[in-house]
């Protein structure tokens, strides 16, 4: 079974916080100029920027996977990923009606840019998407799995927009079998912590903005093939 190195956790200029150089043949370049095989394009609240960075990292041989970096209503921070596009972009559809229309200010937020394949701008999104959803986090597994996706916490260590920042706990009832952490010095303390995490997979990404913290190759998972629907149902099952 293979061994890819791997970053899930990825934002493009889409999401306004990202630069301006997070295009989606950059990224798909520096993936592959650093010996990445797996990568996750995760834009606040939005897929929309996939379809062109899964072509342009198809050619350079890294496996791409649809998804989106989701803020509930507590403004808790959980990824979700996809095994196909068509998948994801129904999912984009869904959050985006859920998330609060506040327009976005580009002089102050930043501009939410949508690329094309030829990494030239197609147009932008209105509403602001760094803001919550109506999604409560106790219900993101569930729809994040009706559209075949795995959902887990993001960089829970963080004092902000985190799990266990915004809510204080790991509800009793989590389905999620995965999760992530920015800094694995904490691991031992976390699950000390968080019984529930000790069943748990954890994984370490970058929640990169700016090209130059896309992860270097050093964090590796097994995948039965690479596909990214072997990734979903891996990160679906207990370790």
């Amino acid at each position: 079974m293979p061994e890819l190195f791997y970053d899930l956790h990825l934002h493009s200029c889409l999401s306004p916080c990202g630069d301006d150089d997070m295009t989606p043949a950059n990224i798909a370049g520096m993936a592959a100029i650093k010996g990445l095989d797996v990568i996750a394009l995760t834009d606040h609240n939005s897929c929309k920027n996939c379809p062109a960075l899964l072509k342009a990292a198809a050619e350079y041989g890294v496996l791409a996977v649809p998804g989106m970096e989701v803020t509930t209503a507590e403004e808790v921070h959980a990824v979700c990923l996809f095994p196909t596009l068509d998948a994801a972009m129904d999912f984009d559809a869904m959050v985006y009606s859920e998330l609060l229309p506040f327009p976005n200010d580009e002089n102050i937020f930043g501009k939410q840019q949508i690329y094309g394949l030829n990494d030239t701008v197609t147009g932008t999104v209105p509403n602001l998407l760094i803001n919550a959803t109506k999604i409560p986090f106790d219900a993101l597994w569930e729809r994040a799995r009706s559209y075949d996706g795995v959902m887990f916490p993001a960089h829970i260590e963080k004092a902000a927009n985190s799990l266990l920042a915004n809510l204080g706990f790991v509800p009793p009832d989590s389905l999620f079998t995965t999760f992530e952490l920015k800094d694995l010095s904490c691991l031992h303390e976390i699950r000390r912590r968080n019984p529930y995490l000790e069943q748990c997979r954890v994984l370490n990404d970058s929640d990169a903005h700016y090209l130059e913290h896309i992860h270097e190759p050093e964090r590796t998972l097994v995948l039965e093939e690479k596909s990214a629907r072997c990734l979903v149902e891996t990160l679906l099952r207990k370790p």
